[in-house]
């Protein structure tokens, strides 16, 4: 629900007359300390959005499950609502399994609006986007629909010959895991994520992981981009947080009502 924190309005319909004006002061410093896009409705609130590039085998959705473990993220995966969606037999199915078995990739606005749905569906904030944009189209697309760029780019950059040797080895049942998908697969990703690397680049937004190594190895050249994202989003909290305790107690607000509080700012 991307919802970041609870606004006061019902905690000042909740106070005494006398103390009104105090309620009304305090609202406004903690205005101070979150702009109005903090204290909108969920359907308004902004995702904080990861996009994870690499070609196949290269370790995204491994990587991916350390930083949720880590730090607490959604991870979406497009290849993943790809396949359910085929296994679902809807009418987008059919059309999905073939474009995929021959290497191709899926229309953008398939793709979009299955990330966008799953993304509702989610009460966190924070988003790992497994596997996409693959192509400028892509790209354009999301930003379009969603109405917001990723804050962090993540690329995981693996030799081709590597890759290859993973996605045969790691032996799910995919349908494309065989050598000639792979290939065609690898084609295209060598065609269309070059451009989608450099423009974020050039936006400073990409981080360039050198895929190659141990899990927990290549995981230790991530985790310090989180930690220093997480460091800054928890000193913002702890403002949010001092000045919301600060309302409750002027309040007389119950105990349980500011815990639910301090949990919806913690979410952010």
């Amino acid at each position: 629900m991307w919802r970041r924190v609870a606004s006061l309005s019902p905690l000042i319909s909740l106070s005494k007359p006398s103390i009104h004006n105090q309620a009304a002061s305090t609202f406004k410093i903690w205005e101070s300390f979150t702009s109005q896009s903090d204290i909108v409705t969920p359907s308004k609130a902004a995702p904080f959005i990861t996009f994870v590039l690499g070609g196949p085998g290269s370790g995204k959705g491994t990587q991916c499950a350390k930083i949720v473990e880590a730090f607490g993220f959604t991870h979406v995966s497009a290849g993943d609502l790809l396949r359910r969606e085929i296994a679902s037999n809807s009418s987008y199915g059919s059309v999905i399994l073939s474009t995929i078995r021959e290497g191709k990739i899926v229309p953008s606005q398939v793709t979009v609006q299955l990330i966008l749905k799953e993304m509702e569906a989610s009460d966190n904030c924070k988003f790992l986007i497994d596997g996409f944009p693959r192509s400028e189209e892509n790209r354009k697309a999301f930003e379009k629909v969603i109405g917001a760029e990723p804050d962090v780019v993540l690329f995981f950059d693996c030799p081709e010959q590597e890759m290859v040797k993973r996605v045969l080895n790691r032996n799910q049942g995919r349908v494309d895991d065989n050598i000639e998908t792979i290939k065609k697969r690898l084609e295209v990703f060598d065609e269309l994520n070059w451009p989608i690397v450099n423009y974020y680049t050039q936006r400073g937004k990409l981080h360039r992981i050198n895929a190659v190594g141990t899990v927990d190895e290549i995981f230790e050249k991530v985790r310090p981009i989180f930690a220093g994202l997480m460091h800054v989003r928890f000193e913002a909290n702890d403002a949010k947080a001092s000045v919301f305790l600060a309302a409750g107690d002027i309040l007389n607000v119950p105990v349980q009502e500011k815990v639910e509080g301090l949990t919806e700012i913690w979410k952010s």
